[in-house]
């Protein structure tokens, strides 16, 4: 059998209060009763139950995070420095890939809600807060990433989207490109409306009214990303240029473009959105958007504990900046 907080104390030869304060770091205990208690408790091999826990009000020291995509790159580094922060925090993190499914993300937030976590980080795509408000009744924080919902008094922590798309559109009107597409992930969310909104504003400068046509949505994986892609550059006009709004449909322009026997840049250019490691990797190199996505887990891991623990009452909006990072996929019209 497991031993209790019972087998500790007889153990210890204290009470059971004072192994109940060791465990949770509060009262006042001399550092020789705290040594002993947590060295008895090693030897025992007792780990408190953290359910039990937070039945009686207290903290699991555990908090959820859900993303839409963990083999997206970019979330799966964000899934790291949420990760690390919290272990320097003392929190476990349950991540949950919801795969942009509405009924997954439901589950898992339910599942999260079982679990008495302290907090959540919500990465998902989804603009639908009904459930949100649900765990904010339950006064569960919040912190949101990657994106925005301003009807809910939550934290968040994301890239200026608006100004990534421009730095891209601004790229690439300054190489001489008129014919600019967008490849989006999805219009419904505020970080790709954002982003080609950017992008269709760096374009109106120059004196060049943005063809809607250009604008296609292509979902979230590289496939996806390649058949929108074949789709624009198969139209009678096709553009010279594409930015896309995550790294992946940036790749799966590229492939596009291979298939059709186009030379990349020569023939085409092609801007992602993140700076993952992919963009690195491919061939040729991906001139990006880069986040600061080690930045973007971390402050919002901070955000959260420091709600968890009572240390802020104002809500905060952060918004970092994003960096053009200029390789090999982009090149001046010829």
């Amino acid at each position: 059998m497991k031993p209790t907080i019972y087998d500790v104390a007889q153990a210890a030869g204290v009470s059971i209060a004072t192994v109940s304060k060791v465990i949770n770091g509060t009262g006042r205990i001399s550092d020789k009763t705290r040594k002993h208690v947590t060295d008895v408790m090693q030897q025992l091999k007792y780990q408190p139950s953290m359910v039990a826990s937070a039945l009686t009000g207290k903290r699991t020291f555990t908090v959820g995070l859900t993303l839409p995509d963990l083999a997206n790159p970019f979330f799966a580094e964000v899934a790291r420095a949420v990760e690390d922060r919290g272990h320097e925090y003392g929190f476990n993190v349950i991540i949950c890939s919801t795969d942009n499914d509405p009924e997954r993300e439901i589950k898992y937030f339910t599942l999260l809600t079982q679990k008495r976590v302290d907090g959540v980080i919500v990465a998902t795509r989804t603009e639908k807060d009904l459930f949100m408000k649900k765990l904010l009744q339950q006064h569960i924080p919040i912190a949101i990433i990657a994106g925005e919902m301003p009807a809910l008094a939550v934290d968040t922590v994301m890239v200026d989207d608006y100004l990534g798309g421009h730095q891209a559109g601004s790229h690439l009107i300054g190489l001489g490109h008129r014919r600019i597409a967008v490849l989006a992930e999805d219009t419904g969310t505020s970080s790709n409306r954002e982003r080609i909104r950017g992008c269709h504003q760096a374009i109106r400068s120059a004196g060049i009214q943005p063809d809607d046509a250009m604008v296609t949505v292509g979902g979230f994986t590289v496939d996806e990303g390649k058949a929108a892609a074949g789709r624009l550059l198969d139209m009678e006009e096709p553009p010279t240029a594409i930015f896309a709004c995550n790294d992946l449909l940036a790749i799966g322009a590229i492939q596009a473009a291979r298939e059709r026997g186009m030379q990349l840049p020569q023939q085409l250019s092609v801007v992602g959105f993140d700076n993952t490691i992919l963009a690195t990797i491919i061939d040729p190199p991906l001139t990006t958007i880069g986040q600061p996505i080690q930045e973007i887990g971390r402050q919002a891991m901070d955000l959260l504990v420091q709600e968890i623990k009572g240390e802020k009452t104002a809500r905060q909006r952060i918004v970092l900046m994003p960096e053009l990072v200029v390789r090999g996929s982009t090149a001046p019209l010829l």
